[in-house]
C-alpha cells in the first residue's frame, strides 16, 4: 500500500485527504460523547477466547532511504537489523502489523511550529549542490540530510502516532514501533540531534486530542537527555517526562543545565519532569533498577498513567560506543516489564538512540519478548554503583518536593563506616537540643524507654511547664539543610556555603516573649529497633509511634498541669500526627484546649473524622489551618473547607518559609483568645 495515500486522522471531525495535508490549520478538539457506565460485574462470565493479536508493531523499509553517503551512526540498518533479529526469535508472527503512514501537518503543529515544518519539508526539495553547501550547517545540528530525509522523518514520526493510537483506541495491548530517524531531541522549532520531528512527543499530544486519555507517562531510556520532549511538556502537568541519561554536569550531548536534576518543569507542569541524570560513563543495570525502584515506579504509580509510551533509545547499552554504559538486555527487560504494571497494561516503546547494531538488536529482542508476554530473565545479585547511589538520592532530594512517594531517607547512600560515624540528622537534633537550652533554658522532658529510644531529647519544655497557664504545644520535623554543592552532578558539597534553616526560632521567640510555656516535639524518627526492649515497654500501636508519643505527653505532662490556655501547633507532617493525637484523646481536646493551628502549606490537610459530631463542632470552631492559595482545598467541588473552621490563604509554597509568614497570623489568632493569666 502506497502510504502517501493513507488518509490523515481525523483531527478536525473529517478526513484529510493527502493532497490537502499541507495546508492544514492546527485542529479544534472534537466534543466527545460521554463515556457509557461501566457494564456490571457479572458473578461468572463465559470464558472467551482472546483475540489473536494483542501486542503490533510498526516498521517500513522505506524509512531505509535516509541515509549518509559518509556513512554515519544513525544508519539505516538500526531498524533493519531490530526487524530482522525480531523475525528470526519467530515474534513477528505473533505481532500485528500496523500500516504506517506520514505524519501530517496539523498532527505535527501540535508541538512544532510552522516554520519547522516548512524546513523539514524543504530538505525533500534539495539539490545536491543545496546538501553539499549546507553540509556544515547541518553538522553543526549533528543532523545529515538528503532527498529522502522528509519522508523518511515523517514515517517515523507517523508510525509512532499509529501505534500508539492503536493502544489508546484498545486495538491492541502493546506496540512496539521500529522507526527511524529517532525523535527525542527534536525542540518545537529545532531539529538536531539526530531527530527531525519529535515523533513521542507528537503522538502524544495526537492521543490526548483523538482519545479519552489524558494522563501519559514518558519514560526515556535514551541514553541522552530528551530535551525536545521534556521542551514540549515542560509546562504541561497531563504529561510526566521521566529521563534517565548522562549528564556529566551538562557536558554530555545536547549538554547545558536543562538536563539536570533540577530541571523540574516550569508553571503547571512544575515536578512533572524528572530527570536522573548520571555523572559519568559506565552505569550498569544495577544502577538502572535502582533508580527504577526509588524514583520510577514511586512517581509513576502516585501519577497513575493512563498511557506509557517509553522512549527506547539502547544507546546505553553494553557495547554502544556512544553511550559507554553497560545496560544489558536482561536490564532492558525488567525495566520494560515494570513499565508494563502500569496503565493497565498500555505500553508503547518506540525506538530512539542506540548505535551499536548487536546491542541495539539484541536489547530490543530482549524488550519485544516482554511486550509478548514473557517473564523476564533472572538478573545476577548487585549493587548500584556509588555515583548511581548519591545521583538517586539527590534526585530523590529534588522531587520529593513533588511526590509525596519518594522518600530521600530510603535513598541515602551507606558507607561502610557505620560504627564511627553519626547521621547528620542526629547532629541536627543534638544542635537543636543545646540551642533550646543554652537560649531560652528549656529542658528535655523525661519519656519511656519504648519512646525516649525513638525520640530521646526530641521533646523539649520550658521549666514552667507545669504551672503556666498558657501553653504552647508545637509538632513538628526538624528544619531543612541547606547544602551548596561543588557540582550538582557530583555531589560534593562545599560545607563553608551549607547551612541549617531553623524556621521554628521565630515561634519559639514569640512563645517566650509573651511568657507562655512552651513543649516542642520534633517528629524525626531515629531507627527504631524495638527488639532491644522489653515487651512490656515496645509501643502497642508501632505503626503510628509519632501519634502515640504525643498522647504519652498529653497525658503524663500538658493534662496534668495548670493551664487554662491550650495551644496545639502542628507544622508539615506534625499536622497529621497531631491530628490523630487528637481524635484518640477527642474528650480531652474538647474539654481543655483552646485553638488548633495546622500550618499545611502545600501539603494535604488532614481532617477530624465524621465518627464524633461533638468533636467535629468542637474543632469547626476552635482550628486554624493555613495554607496556600493554589491548595486543592479550594476546588469548586471540593468539600474540605466545610470540615475546618478558619482557613487562611498565604502566598508562599516553600514549607522552610511557610511558618515564618504564617506566624503573624497565629499571633492574632491567639490574641482573640484573650490575653490569660500567666
Amino acid at each position: 500500500m502506497d502510504t502517501d495515500t493513507v488518509n490523515g486522522p481525523q483531527l478536525d471531525g473529517a478526513s484529510m485527504d493527502v493532497d490537502d495535508e499541507e495546508t492544514q490549520n492546527i485542529p479544534v478538539p472534537v466534543q466527545r460523547p460521554p463515556s457509557p457506565p461501566p457494564r456490571p460485574r457479572a458473578q461468572s462470565e463465559p470464558f472467551q477466547v482472546p483475540k489473536e493479536f494483542t501486542v503490533g508493531y510498526v516498521y517500513s523499509m522505506d524509512m531505509l532511504i535516509h541515509a549518509s553517503i559518509h556513512g554515519h551512526p544513525e544508519q539505516p540498518d538500526r531498524i533493519s537489523r531490530i526487524f530482522q533479529t525480531i523475525r528470526d526469535a519467530n515474534l513477528i508472527s505473533k505481532m500485528k502489523p500496523i500500516p504506517i503512514r506520514p505524519v501530517y501537518r496539523n498532527e505535527a503543529l501540535l508541538v512544532h511550529t510552522e516554520e519547522h515544518w516548512d524546513k523539514v519539508l524543504a530538505i525533500q526539495s534539495m539539490t545536491t549542490q543545496d546538501i553539499t553547501d549546507s553540509e556544515s550547517y547541518y553538522e553543526s545540528l549533528s543532523l545529515y540530510v538528503m532527498n529522502g530525509t522528509t519522508r523518511a522523518a515523517r514515517l517515523s514520526c507517523g508510525g509512532v502516532i499509529e501505534a500508539c493510537l492503536k493502544v489508546a483506541q484498545g486495538h491492541l495491548k502493546k506496540t512496539f514501533a521500529i522507526v527511524r530517524p529517532p525523535g527525542h531531541h527534536a525542540e518545537p522549532d529545532e531539529h538536531m540531534g539526530f531527530c527531525f520531528f519529535n515523533n513521542v512527543a507528537v503522538a502524544a499530544k495526537v492521543v490526548q486530542l483523538l482519545t479519552p486519555i489524558r494522563r501519559i507517562l514518558i519514560l526515556d531510556w535514551d541514553v541522552h537527555h530528551g530535551n525536545g520532549t521534556q521542551r514540549a511538556f515542560n509546562d504541561d502537568p497531563t504529561v510526566l517526562y521521566i529521563s534517565i541519561h548522562r549528564y556529566e554536569r551538562g557536558q554530555f550531548y545536547p549538554c547545558g543545565p536543562f538536563g539536570g536534576l533540577e530541571s523540574c518543569g516550569e508553571g503547571p507542569g512544575l515536578g512533572y519532569s524528572v530527570n536522573v541524570p548520571w555523572p559519568t560513563k559506565g552505569m550498569t543495570d544495577a544502577d538502572y533498577i535502582h533508580a527504577f525502584q526509588q524514583i520510577v515506579m514511586p512517581v509513576a504509580l502516585e501519577f497513575a498513567p493512563e498511557l506509557v509510551i517509553i522512549s527506547a533509545g539502547f544507546d546505553a547499552a553494553d557495547g554502544d560506543d556512544l553511550g559507554e554504559c553497560h545496560v544489558t538486555p536482561t536490564g532492558y527487560a525488567h525495566m520494560t516489564h515494570m513499565l508494563a504494571s502500569l496503565a493497565g497494561g498500555k505500553l508503547v516503546v518506540a525506538l530512539e538512540g542506540g548505535y551499536n547494531l548487536d546491542s541495539i538488536s539484541s536489547s530490543a529482542l530482549a524488550v519485544a519478548r516482554v511486550l509478548l508476554g514473557d517473564a523476564p530473565p533472572e538478573l545476577p545479585p548487585m549493587m548500584a554503583s556509588e555515583a548511581g547511589t548519591e545521583t538517586v538520592w539527590q534526585v530523590a532530594l529534588e522531587q520529593s518536593k513533588y511526590w509525596k512517594s519518594i522518600n530521600p531517607k530510603a535513598c541515602e547512600p551507606r558507607e561502610e563506616l557505620d560504627e564511627i560515624t553519626f547521621s547528620i540528622p542526629e547532629i541536627l537534633k543534638g544542635h537543636r537540643q543545646h540551642f533550646l537550652y543554652s537560649q531560652y533554658q528549656m529542658l528535655q522532658v523525661p519519656l519511656m524507654p519504648a519512646y525516649e529510644e525513638r525520640y530521646g531529647s526530641q521533646v523539649m519544655c520550658t521549666g514552667d511547664l507545669l504551672e503556666n497557664k498558657t501553653i504552647v504545644m508545637f509538632v513538628h520535623e526538624f528544619g531543612n539543610l541547606r547544602v551548596e554543592l561543588d557540582g550538582s552532578a557530583m555531589c560534593n558539597v562545599n560545607m563553608e556555603h551549607s547551612y541549617l534553616i531553623d524556621f521554628s526560632k521565630d515561634l519559639i521567640a514569640w512563645v517566650k516573649s509573651e511568657n507562655y510555656a512552651l513543649v516542642d516535639v520534633n517528629l524525626f524518627p531515629r531507627p527504631f529497633a524495638a527488639s532491644a526492649l522489653p515487651t512490656a515497654l515496645r509501643p502497642k500501636a508501632a505503626d503510628n509511634p509519632a501519634r502515640d508519643l504525643l498522647a504519652y505527653v498529653w497525658d503524663n505532662y500538658i493534662q496534668l498541669s495548670s493551664a487554662t490556655c491550650i495551644v496545639l501547633i502542628g507544622h508539615g507532617i506534625g499536622c497529621q500526627s497531631l491530628m490523630d493525637m487528637i481524635n484518640i484523646r477527642r474528650a480531652n481536646m474538647i474539654k481543655y484546649v483552646n485553638l488548633v493551628v495546622q500550618v499545611v502549606g502545600t501539603g494535604k490537610i488532614p481532617l477530624i473524622p465524621k465518627d464524633s459530631e461533638s468533636l467535629r463542632m468542637w474543632y469547626s470552631k476552635n482550628s486554624l489551618v493555613i495554607v496556600h492559595p493554589q491548595h486543592p482545598a479550594f476546588a469548586p467541588e471540593s468539600r474540605i473547607l466545610k470540615r475546618h473552621g478558619q482557613v487562611i490563604q498565604i502566598d508562599e509554597v516553600k514549607p522552610i518559609k511557610t511558618m515564618m509568614t504564617a506566624l503573624p497570623l497565629i499571633r492574632n489568632k491567639v490574641q482573640q483568645l484573650g490575653k490569660p493569666q500567666t
